[in-house]
């Protein structure tokens, strides 16, 4: 795919938002960019009626024809009515309960349950370090450890039903510089992947792992981590973070991960939707204030992880990002501000390798799980 010309999409009258730095227009770059292959969203964040009508805009306009949603369950109808057989759901507990304990315990056996009946067959693990915080101030440290008991329970349950597992279990080098420089509460990044190891080996079922498995900056220890571990899956979900550190990968380096893993890396953006990214902000006020406070902002939300994703695999662009990343002013804040963005360096990969991250890998994987669910 050729370079993506952002330049001849420019509107030179938008406002500037922090999804779309570079004042794009992103529905006129999609239709200059047709996809090389139908493409599946495995890990996306769907709620709301009329927000999931914007993020349908710019799937259709970015040539996603399948999502995963991690929604909730008391969304699963409303978003199902919008996608129809377009949208698969992840199971996941109810991170609003105020009573936490039962949330991630009974709670959450009780909705794979439901998920389950709804067709669902994956049920997602959330266990990054910031987790061990919602733990303390639930009364128990670690409640959403992926080694917890509770944890175990609504693994053997989802295994009794046949479901796969997503799992989220670590978080960027950025974030390891600065919220967890604390080693005795949070553990080292490679402590992260203990318990994940050990689970690998006692669930043989197909675990996928978010955001690359949680260290996209070290392919050579995702190479150890797949040897290991047959059953694993990785995608590339986190488009700020895969966009900050995949750039910085030589193409070479990178499509031959992707060569190497064919058929177990899968394509994902962790787009999150929600009703109040269409609703202006003073009248819904809040801290922080929400990604997006119209319909036109919210289209540049979801379109922008799209743009930037594709731009990424297929294109030999070099510029900057037209998405804040706020983590570089995180780590440097006298070079950067909360309008930066980083260098977005497209990779060019294969066709081949292409259509595998897009489609096949996914369809792949899930495919004869989507047919149960029938």
């Amino acid at each position: 795919m050729a370079a993506l010309a952002y330049h001849h999409g420019i509107m030179p009258n938008h406002a500037l938002h922090a999804a779309n730095l570079l004042k794009l227009d992103y529905l006129a770059e999609a239709g200059n960019h047709p996809s090389p292959c139908p493409i599946v969203d495995v890990h996306t964040h769907l709620s709301g009626n009329d927000a999931v009508r914007c993020y349908q805009r710019a799937a259709d306009a970015y040539g996603i024809t399948l999502t995963y949603s991690m929604t909730p369950l008391d969304q699963v109808e409303t978003v199902q009515s919008i996608l129809g057989e377009r949208v698969r759901f992840i199971a996941v507990p109810d991170f609003a309960q105020e009573d936490r304990l039962h949330a991630h315990g009974e709670g959450f056996l009780e909705r794979i349950r439901a998920f389950h009946d709804l067709g669902s067959r994956i049920v997602k693990f959330w266990s990054a370090p910031r987790g061990i915080d919602y733990g303390i101030e639930s009364g128990n440290p670690g409640l959403l450890a992926l080694d917890s008991p509770q944890r175990l329970a609504a693994m053997d349950l989802a295994s009794e039903l046949g479901m796969m597992f997503m799992t989220h279990v670590s978080d960027p080098d950025t974030w390891f510089e600065t919220r967890y420089t604390d080693a005795q509460r949070y553990g080292t990044k490679r402590d992260q992947y203990e318990p994940l190891e050990r689970l690998l080996d006692r669930y043989q079922q197909p675990w996928i792992a978010a955001h690359m498995g949680g260290w996209p900056e070290d392919l050579s220890f995702l190479d150890g981590l797949l040897e290991r571990h047959d059953n694993l899956h990785l995608d590339t979900s986190a488009t700020k973070w895969m966009i900050r550190v995949l750039s910085t990968h030589t193409n070479e380096d990178l499509a031959s991960f992707l060569a190497r893993w064919k058929g177990r890396i899968l394509f994902g953006s962790d787009i999150v939707t929600r009703e109040e990214h269409m609703t202006p902000a003073e009248q819904l006020p809040s801290d922080p204030p929400p990604q997006a406070a119209s319909p036109e902002e919210a289209f540049d939300l979801y379109a922008s992880r799209y743009w930037a994703l594709r731009t990424l695999w297929e294109s030999d662009y070099r510029g900057p990002s037209p998405i804040a990343d706020p983590d570089l002013e995180m780590v440097d804040p006298d070079r950067f501000g909360p309008l930066d963005s980083p260098a977005l360096e497209g990779k060019g990969i294969p066709e081949e390798l292409l259509v595998s991250l897009y489609h096949d890998a996914a369809m792949n994987l899930l495919a004869p799980d989507r047919e149960m669910a029938r």
